[in-house]
């Protein structure tokens, strides 16, 4: 089911689901109280629910498919990533902040469903890993994975693959090439594990220097980082902390 209240949206996702081709739409609602009624009436496996309705929010609608005998999995499609936290909270599947494109959402809907995830391009293990450093005489492997809570599942996630993270209400969100995940960490617990080419730029935010597009000069005198990802994400530098990363990037 296709959950939102523009119409212009629903078209856009489910022109993306026959893209998959591993799903049927079978039924569509502009808000959260016309899902439920339909959930009342046949069993769905998946709901793509945005978060901002009139009425009966996404999060809302969520929260009362606890009722259900057959509690299908949903996954959030909505344009603010600010509701990350609350929906991880009610067992959401994947979270989506759009725009994102039919491979994102494949990846989705197979993790909601539980099918194998296709293998995600990255950067090859050597590149990966820097160099093994020595403790005691002996050289100890430095790659860094982050546990990431999914349906019941740990999946480990590469610390290379991390944009940056951010402080959010008692977690970290983490930011990678086209999704944010959270992670139960604090920031400085991250900032712990990713030590090297990881820098704190700003209380709330921890950067990998390796995912810097651009410094660009804020207005305020202060910078502001121009990110590789894919939305080019763009992360503030506090002004205490703008000369040693200045330094750090040989500036």
């Amino acid at each position: 089911m296709i959950v939102d209240d523009e119409a212009p949206a629903r078209e856009e996702l489910r022109y993306l689901l026959e893209q998959i081709g591993e799903v049927q739409v079978v039924g569509e609602a502009t808000n959260g109280e016309e899902a439920l009624v339909l959930l009342g009436s046949l069993d769905y496996d998946l709901v793509l629910m945005d978060i901002r309705m009139p009425g009966l929010t996404g999060l809302e609608a969520a929260a009362r498919l606890r009722e259900l005998p057959h509690r299908p999995k949903v996954i959030f499609t909505t344009a603010y990533p600010d509701h990350a936290v609350e929906a991880f909270d009610l067992a959401a599947a994947d979270y989506l902040v759009k725009p994102f494109d039919a491979e994102r959402l494949q990846r989705a809907v197979q993790r909601a469903l539980g099918a194998p995830e296709p293998a995600a391009a990255g950067p090859p293990p050597a590149a990966a890993d820097p160099a093994p450093r020595s403790e005691g005489g002996r050289e100890t492997d430095r790659l860094v994975r982050i546990p990431v809570q999914r349906e019941g599942r740990t999946v480990l996630v590469d610390g290379e693959a991390i944009v940056y993270a951010a402080a959010t209400r008692g977690y970290s969100s983490l930011k990678l090439a086209d999704e944010r995940v959270l992670v139960s960490l604090s920031l400085n617990e991250l900032e712990r594990r990713l030590s090297g080419h990881f820098f704190r730029t700003h209380r709330s935010y921890l950067v990998n220097l390796r995912h810097v597009r651009e410094l660009v000069p804020d207005f305020r005198g202060t910078l502001v980082l121009v990110m590789n990802d894919r939305q080019r994400s763009r992360v503030e530098v506090s002004r205490r902390h703008a000369p040693q990363l200045r330094r750090r990037l040989g500036l």
